[in-house]
């Protein structure tokens, strides 16, 4: 039996969220390949999230930003958001590392802060992105085991 092909895949991850979860992944993931038309999406299909990251290269090292998708809705994750200059206070996490944006709509992704950000994170990350070409989609891992992607009913 062939493997499925990567945008078969994440359409199925996609699936298991609730109908309004699922269409602000697939809006926030159409706005974000428009904004970073060269970088490959690395795909995980993790315990906690749907993490899809954005990356200049297949390693996972060089992921700028992920799309964190959970039961609870999506955030905007900066894989070195503890160095990025927030002015605007928006970033949240107290990690070593990683810090984040909610994103109730796609449309939060245009907003000048999380651009402002978006930007700096690029400006700082070690591999820059492709100048030209097309990004690809690629699954990286699948966990076997994995948190509801729906929110509890109540």
């Amino acid at each position: 039996m062939a493997l499925a092909s990567a945008a078969t895949q994440v359409a199925s991850f996609i699936a298991k969220f609730d109908p309004a979860n699922a269409k602000l992944i697939r809006a926030c993931r159409s706005m974000m390949r428009k904004r970073l038309p060269t970088a490959n999406e690395l795909v995980y299909d993790n315990y906690n999230f749907l993490a899809i990251g954005y990356s200049a290269s297949e390693r996972t090292s060089d992921c700028v930003v992920s799309l964190a998708c959970g039961s609870n809705g999506v955030s905007l994750s900066f894989y070195y958001g503890a160095t990025l200059p927030d002015p605007d206070g928006i970033l949240l996490g107290s990690g070593n590392q990683n810090r984040f944006v909610r994103l109730p709509s796609p449309a939060t992704l245009k907003e000048p802060p999380v651009e402002r950000l978006l930007r700096a994170a690029l400006a700082q990350a070690k591999t820059p992105m492709p100048a030209s070409g097309r990004g690809r989609t690629i699954v990286k891992s699948i966990s076997a085991k994995q948190r509801p992607r729906r929110a509890a009913e109540r």
